[in-house]
């Protein structure tokens, strides 16, 4: 990694405000602790607001914008993958902002990276046509749901072909490769459960909130989902 670039990934690990410690820099970026040392004066002597020091840890003050970013070939072949991916697998709504953001993106690098995004949308291909469209568009309100933090009230299909109503609280959804499932608390069950997107039918987004906005049943789900083995 180029000190210019590993510069600039200090001031991302530092970026939240909280104090990181050298070790854990250096760990992270694949350096000594004296190189960090050394980078963070640098960072200091240019201007950048980092309080602490050796032995302790360091933090950046809150209210510092970061610079404008540069990607790398590798970084930008990365997202358009990952837009790719997106657009095959997510509902429309995802897709069209994957879509947007690679625009967005294209339209400001230099055109030396603008050929390699072209490149590599030629080179990278994700069929949709493993899983239709509307088996994904529950995600769209599913998604809606856990960001304004409302239950919602679905159809479901079990893997027997039983046809159920359930009321969730959607903590979170994972993609297994081959299917996306959410996470969820289960009013009818009064557990976390587990249910495959594509065999949700209708979804309601409900008034009633619930609260999760620290993550906290999120992690209790994953906790749990963890000591349980296979996937959907």
């Amino acid at each position: 990694m180029r000190p210019a670039d590993r510069l600039f990934q200090i001031i991302l690990l530092l970026r939240h405000g909280r104090v990181v410690t050298a070790a854990a820099l250096a760990s992270t970026l694949e350096v000594s602790e004296r190189t960090i040392y050394r980078d963070i004066a640098d960072l200091v002597k240019s201007g950048a607001p980092i309080d602490g020091e050796a032995g302790v840890g360091y933090r950046l003050r809150r209210g510092y914008q970061v610079p404008p970013l540069m990607f790398t070939g590798d970084e930008l072949e990365a997202l358009v993958v990952g837009a790719k991916l997106v657009r095959a697998w997510g509902d429309s709504a995802l897709g069209r902002a994957a879509e947007q953001a690679m625009a967005r993106i294209e339209a400001v690098v230099p055109q030396a990276l603008e050929q390699r995004i072209s490149a590599s949308s030629r080179r990278f291909l994700a069929p949709d046509c493993l899983q239709p469209a509307p088996l994904r568009e529950p995600m769209a309100l599913l998604r809606e749901g856990m960001e304004s933090g409302r239950k919602v009230l679905v159809s479901y299909r079990r893997a027997d072909g039983e046809l159920s109503e359930r009321m969730l609280w959607p903590l979170g959804l994972v993609f297994w490769g081959h299917c996306w499932t959410l996470g969820a608390w289960c009013e009818l069950r009064q557990d976390f459960r587990t249910f495959r997107v594509d065999r949700i039918g209708a979804v309601d987004i409900l008034a009633d909130p619930f609260d999760d906005r620290h993550g906290h049943r999120w992690r209790e789900y994953l906790a749990k989902a963890r000591g349980e083995e296979g996937a959907p």
